[in-house]
Protein backbone atom coordinates (compact mmCIF):
# COMPACT_ATOMS: atom_id res chain seq x y z
CA UNK A 1 0.00 0.00 0.00
CA UNK A 2 1.15 3.32 -0.99
CA UNK A 3 2.19 4.50 2.36
CA UNK A 4 0.17 8.42 1.32
CA UNK A 5 -3.23 6.53 0.53
CA UNK A 6 -4.90 7.26 3.73
CA UNK A 7 -4.56 11.44 2.78
CA UNK A 8 -4.89 11.06 -0.93
CA UNK A 9 -8.09 9.20 -0.34
CA UNK A 10 -9.52 11.95 1.75
CA UNK A 11 -8.33 14.45 -0.72
CA UNK A 12 -9.98 12.60 -3.56
CA UNK A 13 -13.57 11.72 -1.86
CA UNK A 14 -13.70 15.26 -0.96
CA UNK A 15 -12.67 15.99 -4.11
CA UNK A 16 -15.14 13.77 -5.61
CA UNK A 17 -18.18 15.96 -3.93
CA UNK A 18 -16.75 19.25 -4.84
CA UNK A 19 -17.03 18.26 -8.25
CA UNK A 20 -20.52 17.91 -8.35
CA UNK A 21 -21.74 21.06 -6.88
CA UNK A 22 -23.94 23.42 -8.75
CA UNK A 23 -22.61 26.86 -8.61
CA UNK A 24 -23.15 30.37 -10.30
CA UNK A 25 -20.41 31.38 -12.25
CA UNK A 26 -21.35 35.01 -11.32
CA UNK A 27 -20.04 36.83 -7.95
CA UNK A 28 -17.76 35.90 -5.19
CA UNK A 29 -17.13 32.10 -4.83
CA UNK A 30 -19.51 30.05 -2.98
CA UNK A 31 -18.72 28.77 0.39
CA UNK A 32 -18.43 25.65 2.15
CA UNK A 33 -18.19 24.87 5.85
CA UNK A 34 -16.76 21.90 7.24
CA UNK A 35 -18.13 20.90 10.88
CA UNK A 36 -15.26 20.79 12.71
CA UNK A 37 -14.60 18.72 16.26
CA UNK A 38 -11.10 18.71 16.62
CA UNK A 39 -11.22 15.07 16.42
CA UNK A 40 -9.39 12.57 13.41
CA UNK A 41 -12.47 12.31 11.33
CA UNK A 42 -12.93 16.32 11.09
CA UNK A 43 -9.92 17.23 11.40
CA UNK A 44 -8.69 15.03 8.20
CA UNK A 45 -12.27 16.50 6.62
CA UNK A 46 -10.77 19.65 7.30
CA UNK A 47 -7.59 19.19 6.00
CA UNK A 48 -8.53 17.91 2.91
CA UNK A 49 -11.36 20.73 2.69
CA UNK A 50 -8.86 23.18 2.74
CA UNK A 51 -6.06 21.56 0.10
CA UNK A 52 -9.33 20.82 -2.38
CA UNK A 53 -11.39 23.74 -2.10
CA UNK A 54 -9.23 26.42 -3.89
CA UNK A 55 -8.67 24.24 -6.81
CA UNK A 56 -12.49 23.60 -7.02
CA UNK A 57 -13.16 27.29 -6.65
CA UNK A 58 -14.76 27.66 -3.78
CA UNK A 59 -14.14 29.31 -0.36
CA UNK A 60 -13.80 27.34 2.86
CA UNK A 61 -14.57 27.67 6.38
CA UNK A 62 -15.25 26.07 9.40
CA UNK A 63 -17.49 26.14 12.62
CA UNK A 64 -17.06 24.50 15.91
CA UNK A 65 -19.80 23.61 18.14
CA UNK A 66 -19.05 23.43 21.66
CA UNK A 67 -21.74 21.46 23.43
CA UNK A 68 -20.03 22.69 26.83
CA UNK A 69 -20.73 18.58 28.36
CA UNK A 70 -17.47 18.47 29.46
CA UNK A 71 -14.92 20.84 31.20
CA UNK A 72 -12.54 22.55 29.41
CA UNK A 73 -14.68 22.17 26.43
CA UNK A 74 -14.21 25.93 25.80
CA UNK A 75 -10.20 25.50 25.27
CA UNK A 76 -11.01 22.26 22.66
CA UNK A 77 -13.50 24.31 21.04
CA UNK A 78 -10.78 27.07 20.60
CA UNK A 79 -7.82 24.65 19.78
CA UNK A 80 -10.17 23.70 17.07
CA UNK A 81 -10.32 27.10 15.74
CA UNK A 82 -6.74 27.86 15.57
CA UNK A 83 -5.87 24.38 13.80
CA UNK A 84 -8.89 25.68 11.15
CA UNK A 85 -6.63 28.65 10.86
CA UNK A 86 -3.31 26.93 10.74
CA UNK A 87 -4.90 25.22 7.49
CA UNK A 88 -6.31 28.09 5.91
CA UNK A 89 -9.93 28.24 6.33
CA UNK A 90 -11.67 31.02 6.73
CA UNK A 91 -13.96 32.56 8.35
CA UNK A 92 -14.05 30.21 11.65
CA UNK A 93 -16.57 30.11 14.23
CA UNK A 94 -16.79 29.13 17.47
CA UNK A 95 -20.48 28.42 18.59
CA UNK A 96 -21.80 27.39 22.09
CA UNK A 97 -24.89 25.58 22.58
CA UNK A 98 -27.07 24.46 25.59
CA UNK A 99 -27.92 20.62 25.57
CA UNK A 100 -30.25 19.44 28.43
CA UNK A 101 -29.50 16.77 30.66
CA UNK A 102 -30.89 15.26 33.64
CA UNK A 103 -30.34 17.84 36.28
CA UNK A 104 -31.30 20.52 33.71
CA UNK A 105 -27.53 21.76 33.82
CA UNK A 106 -25.11 21.22 31.09
CA UNK A 107 -22.22 18.76 31.63
CA UNK A 108 -24.25 16.30 33.78
CA UNK A 109 -23.28 13.52 31.68
CA UNK A 110 -25.27 10.40 30.34
CA UNK A 111 -28.73 9.88 30.47
CA UNK A 112 -30.12 13.14 29.00
CA UNK A 113 -33.82 12.99 28.93
CA UNK A 114 -35.88 13.29 25.58
CA UNK A 115 -33.57 10.75 23.65
CA UNK A 116 -30.84 10.44 25.65
CA UNK A 117 -27.64 12.61 25.63
CA UNK A 118 -26.36 11.60 22.39
CA UNK A 119 -29.71 12.88 20.96
CA UNK A 120 -29.63 15.90 22.86
CA UNK A 121 -26.46 17.07 21.94
CA UNK A 122 -26.86 16.17 18.10
CA UNK A 123 -30.07 18.33 17.82
CA UNK A 124 -28.33 21.17 19.63
CA UNK A 125 -25.76 20.89 16.96
CA UNK A 126 -27.22 20.58 13.84
CA UNK A 127 -29.28 23.54 15.20
CA UNK A 128 -26.27 25.39 15.66
CA UNK A 129 -25.12 24.39 11.94
CA UNK A 130 -27.86 25.80 10.43
CA UNK A 131 -27.71 28.97 12.14
CA UNK A 132 -24.43 29.50 11.25
CA UNK A 133 -25.02 28.52 7.15
CA UNK A 134 -27.93 31.10 6.96
CA UNK A 135 -26.31 33.61 8.86
CA UNK A 136 -23.12 33.43 6.16
CA UNK A 137 -25.54 32.13 3.09
CA UNK A 138 -23.72 29.01 3.05
CA UNK A 139 -24.49 26.25 -0.18
CA UNK A 140 -22.58 23.47 1.80
CA UNK A 141 -21.88 21.91 5.23
CA UNK A 142 -19.49 18.85 5.35
CA UNK A 143 -19.78 16.79 8.07
CA UNK A 144 -17.38 13.77 8.47
CA UNK A 145 -19.34 10.76 9.26
CA UNK A 146 -17.16 7.40 7.69
CA UNK A 147 -17.38 3.91 7.18
CA UNK A 148 -17.29 3.09 10.39
CA UNK A 149 -19.81 4.74 11.33
CA UNK A 150 -22.34 4.03 9.19
CA UNK A 151 -22.09 0.61 10.31
CA UNK A 152 -22.46 1.03 13.89
CA UNK A 153 -25.43 2.94 12.31
CA UNK A 154 -26.91 -0.13 10.43
CA UNK A 155 -26.20 -2.55 14.07
CA UNK A 156 -28.22 0.14 15.89
CA UNK A 157 -30.92 0.65 12.93
CA UNK A 158 -31.37 -3.10 13.37
CA UNK A 159 -31.38 -3.25 17.10
CA UNK A 160 -34.60 -0.54 16.67
CA UNK A 161 -36.18 -3.31 14.14
CA UNK A 162 -37.19 0.26 12.29
CA UNK A 163 -36.96 -0.87 8.49
CA UNK A 164 -35.72 0.01 5.85
CA UNK A 165 -35.06 3.59 5.82
CA UNK A 166 -33.26 3.10 9.13
CA UNK A 167 -31.02 0.39 8.20
CA UNK A 168 -30.09 2.68 5.26
CA UNK A 169 -28.34 4.29 7.87
CA UNK A 170 -26.72 7.97 7.58
CA UNK A 171 -27.18 9.10 4.22
CA UNK A 172 -24.46 11.03 2.09
CA UNK A 173 -26.00 13.91 1.61
CA UNK A 174 -29.60 16.18 2.63
CA UNK A 175 -30.79 19.67 3.30
CA UNK A 176 -29.85 21.25 6.25
CA UNK A 177 -31.88 24.42 5.52
CA UNK A 178 -33.78 26.14 2.39
CA UNK A 179 -30.57 26.98 1.10
CA UNK A 180 -27.58 24.69 2.35
CA UNK A 181 -27.35 21.23 1.84
CA UNK A 182 -25.36 18.72 4.44
CA UNK A 183 -22.81 16.95 2.44
CA UNK A 184 -20.66 13.47 3.97
CA UNK A 185 -17.87 13.02 1.73
CA UNK A 186 -16.30 10.27 4.11
CA UNK A 187 -19.72 7.97 3.65
CA UNK A 188 -18.95 7.46 0.02
CA UNK A 189 -18.22 3.42 -1.30
CA UNK A 190 -15.04 4.58 -2.99
CA UNK A 191 -12.70 5.41 -1.67
CA UNK A 192 -13.86 3.88 1.62
CA UNK A 193 -12.96 6.23 4.01
CA UNK A 194 -12.51 4.56 7.89
CA UNK A 195 -11.38 5.58 11.12
CA UNK A 196 -8.67 4.38 10.60
CA UNK A 197 -8.39 6.19 7.13
CA UNK A 198 -8.79 9.52 9.08
CA UNK A 199 -6.33 8.85 11.67
CA UNK A 200 -3.58 7.58 9.34
CA UNK A 201 -4.56 11.06 7.11
CA UNK A 202 -3.83 12.88 10.01
CA UNK A 203 -0.59 11.78 11.30
CA UNK A 204 0.69 12.10 7.46
CA UNK A 205 -0.18 15.28 8.02
CA UNK A 206 1.51 15.91 11.82
CA UNK A 207 -2.18 17.18 12.91
CA UNK A 208 -2.92 16.30 16.27
CA UNK A 209 -6.04 15.32 16.42
CA UNK A 210 -8.22 16.04 20.18
CA UNK A 211 -9.10 12.33 21.48
CA UNK A 212 -12.66 13.09 23.17
CA UNK A 213 -13.27 11.10 26.41
CA UNK A 214 -16.95 10.33 25.50
CA UNK A 215 -15.94 8.03 22.57
CA UNK A 216 -14.76 6.22 25.05
CA UNK A 217 -17.55 6.11 27.30
CA UNK A 218 -19.77 2.63 27.60
CA UNK A 219 -22.68 5.20 29.10
CA UNK A 220 -22.64 5.45 25.63
CA UNK A 221 -24.92 3.12 23.03
CA UNK A 222 -22.39 4.03 20.01
CA UNK A 223 -19.55 3.25 22.29
CA UNK A 224 -20.54 0.25 23.13
CA UNK A 225 -21.65 -0.70 19.79
CA UNK A 226 -17.87 0.00 18.53
CA UNK A 227 -16.09 -1.13 21.49
CA UNK A 228 -18.15 -4.45 22.61
CA UNK A 229 -20.64 -5.77 20.05
CA UNK A 230 -18.36 -5.11 16.48
CA UNK A 231 -15.52 -6.78 17.63
CA UNK A 232 -17.37 -9.56 19.06
CA UNK A 233 -18.80 -9.95 15.38
CA UNK A 234 -15.41 -9.38 13.52
CA UNK A 235 -14.33 -12.28 16.07
CA UNK A 236 -17.24 -14.75 15.68
CA UNK A 237 -18.04 -14.28 12.12
CA UNK A 238 -14.46 -13.25 10.31
CA UNK A 239 -13.08 -9.95 9.36
CA UNK A 240 -14.65 -7.22 7.11
CA UNK A 241 -18.40 -7.04 9.42
CA UNK A 242 -18.22 -3.74 9.52
CA UNK A 243 -17.49 -3.36 6.10
CA UNK A 244 -20.22 -5.64 5.37
CA UNK A 245 -22.69 -3.25 7.38
CA UNK A 246 -21.72 -0.27 5.71
CA UNK A 247 -22.42 -1.65 2.03
CA UNK A 248 -25.71 -2.84 3.27
CA UNK A 249 -26.05 0.45 4.37
CA UNK A 250 -25.99 1.45 0.63
CA UNK A 251 -28.25 -1.28 -0.72
CA UNK A 252 -30.89 -0.23 1.79
CA UNK A 253 -30.54 3.01 0.89
CA UNK A 254 -30.82 2.42 -2.97
CA UNK A 255 -33.85 0.30 -1.87
CA UNK A 256 -35.75 3.12 0.51
CA UNK A 257 -35.12 5.56 -2.42
CA UNK A 258 -36.87 3.41 -5.14
CA UNK A 259 -39.67 3.00 -2.74
CA UNK A 260 -39.78 6.60 -1.86
CA UNK A 261 -40.23 7.52 -5.03
CA UNK A 262 -42.72 5.02 -5.72
CA UNK A 263 -44.76 5.89 -2.79
CA UNK A 264 -44.82 9.82 -3.83
CA UNK A 265 -45.74 8.54 -7.45
CA UNK A 266 -49.06 6.48 -5.43
CA UNK A 267 -49.91 9.06 -3.37
CA UNK A 268 -50.47 11.79 -5.90
CA UNK A 269 -52.36 9.55 -8.32
CA UNK A 270 -54.90 8.13 -5.16
CA UNK A 271 -55.76 11.58 -3.85
CA UNK A 272 -58.82 12.38 -4.53
CA UNK A 273 -59.18 15.69 -2.38
CA UNK A 274 -57.03 18.17 -0.66
CA UNK A 275 -59.67 19.45 1.78
CA UNK A 276 -59.45 17.25 3.96
CA UNK A 277 -56.93 15.11 2.57
CA UNK A 278 -58.44 11.96 0.83
CA UNK A 279 -56.90 8.88 -0.80
CA UNK A 280 -59.01 6.16 -3.11
CA UNK A 281 -59.71 2.91 -0.76
CA UNK A 282 -59.22 0.47 -3.54
CA UNK A 283 -56.25 2.02 -4.99
CA UNK A 284 -54.78 1.84 -1.57
CA UNK A 285 -55.85 -1.94 -0.68
CA UNK A 286 -54.00 -2.93 -4.32
CA UNK A 287 -50.38 -1.70 -3.71
CA UNK A 288 -47.84 -3.70 -2.40
CA UNK A 289 -48.06 -3.29 1.92
CA UNK A 290 -44.71 -1.79 1.67
CA UNK A 291 -45.82 0.96 -0.73
CA UNK A 292 -49.14 1.57 0.87
CA UNK A 293 -47.54 1.96 4.25
CA UNK A 294 -45.01 4.37 2.76
CA UNK A 295 -47.70 6.30 1.44
CA UNK A 296 -49.82 6.75 4.25
CA UNK A 297 -47.42 8.14 6.12
CA UNK A 298 -46.21 9.89 3.85
CA UNK A 299 -49.77 11.57 3.55
CA UNK A 300 -49.46 12.27 7.29
CA UNK A 301 -45.95 13.53 7.13
CA UNK A 302 -46.49 15.93 4.27
CA UNK A 303 -50.21 17.06 4.78
CA UNK A 304 -50.08 17.56 8.64
CA UNK A 305 -46.39 17.15 9.76
CA UNK A 306 -46.99 14.22 11.86
CA UNK A 307 -44.59 11.36 12.55
CA UNK A 308 -46.29 7.89 12.00
CA UNK A 309 -44.48 4.69 13.67
CA UNK A 310 -45.42 1.52 12.41
CA UNK A 311 -48.05 0.63 15.17
CA UNK A 312 -49.80 3.67 14.28
CA UNK A 313 -49.57 2.94 10.45
CA UNK A 314 -50.56 -0.18 11.34
CA UNK A 315 -53.70 1.43 12.58
CA UNK A 316 -54.43 3.64 9.65
CA UNK A 317 -53.80 0.76 6.93
CA UNK A 318 -56.29 -1.41 8.95
CA UNK A 319 -58.96 0.89 7.39
CA UNK A 320 -58.08 0.00 4.13
CA UNK A 321 -57.17 -3.59 4.19
CA UNK A 322 -58.99 -5.24 7.23
CA UNK A 323 -62.14 -3.23 7.61
CA UNK A 324 -64.66 -4.75 9.68
CA UNK A 325 -66.55 -1.17 10.46
CA UNK A 326 -64.37 -0.09 13.57
CA UNK A 327 -64.32 3.67 13.70
CA UNK A 328 -62.15 6.27 13.26
CA UNK A 329 -58.13 5.94 13.74
CA UNK A 330 -56.79 8.28 16.26
CA UNK A 331 -52.99 8.11 15.64
CA UNK A 332 -50.78 11.45 16.71
CA UNK A 333 -51.73 14.52 15.30
CA UNK A 334 -54.34 13.12 13.02
CA UNK A 335 -57.89 11.51 12.91
CA UNK A 336 -58.38 8.76 9.69
CA UNK A 337 -61.63 7.44 8.80
CA UNK A 338 -63.08 5.31 6.22
CA UNK A 339 -65.81 7.09 4.79
CA UNK A 340 -67.81 6.10 1.12
CA UNK A 341 -65.03 3.99 -0.49
CA UNK A 342 -62.11 6.65 0.75
CA UNK A 343 -59.37 6.94 3.60
CA UNK A 344 -60.09 10.59 5.07
CA UNK A 345 -57.03 12.39 7.05
CA UNK A 346 -58.00 15.23 9.34
CA UNK A 347 -55.97 17.24 11.62
CA UNK A 348 -56.51 16.18 15.38
CA UNK A 349 -56.76 19.16 17.74
CA UNK A 350 -57.59 18.51 21.95
CA UNK A 351 -59.01 15.06 22.67
CA UNK A 352 -59.43 12.10 20.39
CA UNK A 353 -62.97 12.33 21.73
CA UNK A 354 -63.70 15.49 20.71
CA UNK A 355 -61.84 15.21 17.41
CA UNK A 356 -64.70 14.03 15.07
Amino acid sequence: MHRDLPLLDTRRAVRRVLRGLERNGEGEPPLALVALSGGADSLALAAALAYEAPRAGIRAGAVIVDHGLQEGSAAVAAQAADRAIELGLAPVLVRRVFVPTPGGEPGAGPGASGGGPENAAREARYAALATAATELGVSWMLTAHTRSDQAEQVLLGLARGSGTRSVAGIPEERPLTANCTLLRPFLAREPEITRETTVAACALQQLRPWQDPHNSDPAYTRVRVRDRVLPVLEAELGPGVAAALARTADLAAEDAAALDELACAALERLRISADPVTLDIDGLAALPSALRNRVIRRAARADFGAQLGRAHTATVAALVTDWRGQGPAFVPGLTVTREAGALVFRAQRGSPRTAL
